[in-house]
């Protein structure tokens, strides 16, 4: 049992030896670029954009000016060694992809995000299929249906327990 312990151990050390180098990486990769939320929005809508790609860069000066909102500042955040920036899409932008770009305040380093422009904000429609039934359905015959299948069940086993009460038997 102790060897199979200390093999295990030693299989998950290794695991964790390998990959951690390479998941630090990951996450730094996915940092270095900007992040622009909501990603698709509606014109006159506000925009929110932040990176960590700039480090303690102190500010960072957004330009939001392809959609023609100008440019914006961004500051550091309450996360330790990111920048958040704001800015409003005019109410005239047109539907599109326009790309917002940041210039770190030192290093003048680049960094860039996508943000979609659309005429009608897309609004969430139906049901999610989780593979657990609601209690009203969309459709009301099968909603009655199981409801009458429920009382007829609830029906006969309330009569085959009086019937045992009795002593008629099944």
């Amino acid at each position: 049992m102790r060897r199979t312990a200390r093999l295990l151990t030693g299989a998950a050390l290794a695991v964790t030896t390998v990959t951690g180098p390479l998941a630090a990486s990951a996450y730094a990769a996915g940092t270095t670029g900007l992040e622009v939320y909501p990603s698709s929005v509606v014109p006159g809508g506000a925009v929110t954009v932040n990176s960590a790609a700039c480090g303690d860069a102190g500010t960072a000066a957004g330009d939001a000016s392809a959609v023609g909102a100008g440019h914006f500042t961004l500051a550091p955040s309450a996360r330790e060694g990111e920048l958040i920036g704001q800015f409003t899409v005019p109410p005239s932008a047109q539907p599109g992809t326009y790309e917002i770009v940041a210039r770190c305040a030192r290093g003048g380093r680049e960094v860039r995000g996508d943000l979609v422009v659309t005429l009608t904000a897309v609004q969430p429609r139906g049901s999610v299929k989780t593979g657990v039934g609601g209690a009203l359905g969309p459709d009301p015959v099968q909603t009655a249906a199981g409801v009458a299948a429920l009382a007829v069940a609830a029906a006969g086993g309330t009569w085959l327990l009086h019937r045992r009460a009795r002593g008629d038997g099944i």
